[in-house]
């Protein structure tokens, strides 16, 4: 019969599943106490928080969400990377990190409720952030506008341009 604090633990786990969008399966083994913590605080700037759950606990959860069988991949040190919204920011936070410490190992994850490989996951890291593409769409709707700005004021240019020599014609005729 499984504990009570088990039990509160595996309703924790269940929310934590149906609040994100999505989960990434890291290995921390290795990390300092320092070096966990700005995994954190990287991780929140990034919309998504880091937990460490007993890996039965997070199977029971995933049967009972319907989420993929990760059995291969719940096996020693876990840490759950869950997202909200935005898979590219936990990714390259997950990422830049993996990368300095050398400590890191990423196993895998679910994204829209399909599992994906810890390689789909740097390819996730790999792509523009929202911010970097939302710059894209207005820089790419601006242009066009800009075009039709010169064109719509190359007629008034011209005017004046013409007014302006006449006006020194003008000026040289009555000196």
């Amino acid at each position: 019969m499984p504990s009570v604090q088990n039990k509160e633990m595996l309703q924790e786990i269940n929310s934590s599943f149906q609040q994100s969008a999505g989960v990434y399966i890291i290995d921390y083994r290795g990390l300092t106490v320092r070096e966990a913590q700005d995994l954190r605080r990287k991780l929140r700037e990034a919309g998504a928080t880091m937990k460490v759950y007993k890996n039965n606990l997070v199977k029971l959860a995933l049967d009972e969400n319907k989420l993929p069988n990760m059995d291969s991949l719940l096996v020693g040190t876990c840490a759950y990377v869950f997202y909200e919204s935005d898979p590219v920011g936990a990714a390259k936070a997950i990422k830049t990190t993996s990368k300095a410490l050398e400590k890191l190992e990423v196993k895998g994850g679910i994204a829209d409720g399909a599992e994906i490989s810890a390689a789909e996951i740097i390819a996730i890291a790999d792509l523009p952030s929202r911010e970097e593409l939302l710059a894209k769409v207005v820089g790419s709707l601006s242009q066009p506008l800009r075009g039709v700005v010169g064109v719509l004021s190359g007629p008034q240019r011209n005017l004046v341009t013409v007014l302006s020599s006449l006006a020194d014609q003008k000026q040289k005729e009555a000196a």
